[in-house]
């Protein structure tokens, strides 16, 4: 026995579900979001900004010695500044001497010395440049007559 099809105007659904729901908002043609106005996800997460931090940043500084630690994200590199960077302020030999050894090079262009930092080492670089500008304030503030009896801030 052959089972005859009944003719319709409509394309059958895909739904084979006895009952019969009413189709999502989406679905029904208009244009209002199922989430009452608010943006889907999919448009706030192109949204998202992340949080503006400025670079370089400073990590320290000694003011008395004149003295200021940075670090640059961007340029992948760490900076240890003196004074405002006038000719007047540049360090001792002595000072400079410790600069290259620990493999900081002048950048005449920001009047800064700088170290690269590299991803497998970041955190080593990190450390050995914030002990190298312990180092350079102390020798700085004794080459200065600073009282030792100061608090370095960090």
């Amino acid at each position: 026995m052959s089972r005859k099809r009944k003719s319709t105007d409509q394309e059958p659904t895909a739904n084979t579900s006895t009952t019969t729901a009413e189709p999502p908002v989406a679905a029904q043609g208009t244009d209002t979001p199922a989430n009452d106005g608010q943006p889907s996800f999919a448009e706030r997460v192109g949204e998202r900004k992340g949080i503006a931090i400025p670079d370089p940043f400073s990590i320290a500084g000694d003011y008395l010695a004149g003295v200021r630690l940075f670090e640059s994200k961007r340029d992948r590199q760490m900076a240890i500044k003196f004074g405002e960077g006038r000719p007047e302020d540049k360090p001792s030999q002595e000072v400079i001497g410790k600069l290259k050894e620990a493999g900081f090079r002048w950048n005449p262009t920001d009047r800064i010395w700088t170290h690269p930092v590299w991803p497998a080492s970041a955190m080593s670089t990190r450390i050995k440049a914030e002990k190298l500008f312990q180092d350079i304030c102390q020798k700085i503030r004794d080459e200065k007559g600073i009282d030792p009896s100061q608090e370095i801030p960090l």
